[in-house]
């Protein structure tokens, strides 16, 4: 079986998507989408190991990211047009369904398409992101869990993000992923490559730009109850978002299920590879 990595570029919409592509190409599909501020290499230690066990995987740098089309405004980075890339790609390759898996922003396009294409993904993967209606819900509710996405307000600033982000050779986005995961997680040679692709030209304002493009959305999110399997993994010492969220977020699910993690961060899918592997692959075969 080939199971090497496979680079392409995919025309969706306005822009070239870069691919990463591993698996037969008439294994069932899975799509992994990863969040800020990671790149399709946030994936490296699942792609293989599903792709070993027959099936075709796609890993794509999401719109503004390393070494996929960059927009100039963040009215191009909304969830609509981010999940719009996606189903853009399948088009492109002639798919019609496929096991969605997302983590940080790219769950909460998984959670958006879920609700909005439910033709389109046979099931979700959401890996520490709330349903966009409870992260609504709770950061208007409860101071605790605004100062922990205090962040995000700070990401919709014009200009001042990309310049702290950017000093001291990306100083501050390293940190953030050294502390707040377990200490290990990400050594030198992965940083490294997160280096690379935070330096790629517009790379930080397109990562930048889906959240400036949440000021967009008017009120509660457009994104309701989901009908199809969802299987929700969290690392239960999340420090961005309380695990507060996940009950609520399951109970907007017609046939969801949880893996708690207690030991894990949010970035689960590092720290417990094998773990996540495997529950993957075993919720896209049944």
């Amino acid at each position: 079986m080939n199971t090497s990595l496979r680079h392409k570029w995919v025309r969706v919409s306005d822009i070239d998507l870069h691919v990463v592509e591993s698996g037969p190409e008439n294994g069932p599909l899975i799509i992994l989408l990863h969040g800020f501020p990671e790149f399709w290499y946030g994936w490296h230690k699942q792609i293989p190991e599903l792709a070993e066990q027959g099936f075709r995987v796609w890993a794509p740098d999401m719109r503004g990211y390393a070494a996929s089309g960059k927009d100039e405004h963040y009215r191009s980075s909304t969830l609509p047009q981010l999940a719009g890339d996606i189903l853009g790609l399948m088009d492109a390759e002639g798919v019609k369904r496929a096991v969605w898996v997302g983590h940080d922003f790219g769950a909460a396009v998984t959670w958006y398409a879920s609700w909005s294409f439910p033709e389109r993904v046979r099931k979700a993967v959401i890996l520490n992101v709330p349903h966009p209606a409870v992260m609504y819900s709770q950061v208007v509710r409860k101071p605790s869990q605004m100062l922990r996405s205090s962040y995000m307000l700070f990401f919709q600033l014009p200009g001042l993000p990309e310049w702290v982000l950017r000093r001291n050779r990306f100083r501050v986005l390293e940190r953030a992923l050294q502390k707040t995961s377990r200490p290990g997680t990400f050594g030198d040679g992965e940083l490294a490559r997160y280096r690379e692709a935070w330096k790629e030209p517009g790379a930080l304002k397109g990562m930048l730009n889906a959240y400036r493009a949440l000021r967009l959305q008017e009120g509660r999110p457009r994104v309701g109850r989901i009908s199809l399997p969802v299987l929700l993994m969290w690392g239960a010492k999340d420090a961005f978002l309380s695990r507060s969220l996940v009950r609520p977020s399951l109970e907007m699910c017609d046939n969801g299920t949880l893996v708690m993690m207690e030991e894990a961060t949010h970035w689960i899918h590092h720290e417990e590879p094998m773990i996540v592997t495997e529950k993957i692959a075993d919720f896209a075969r049944d």
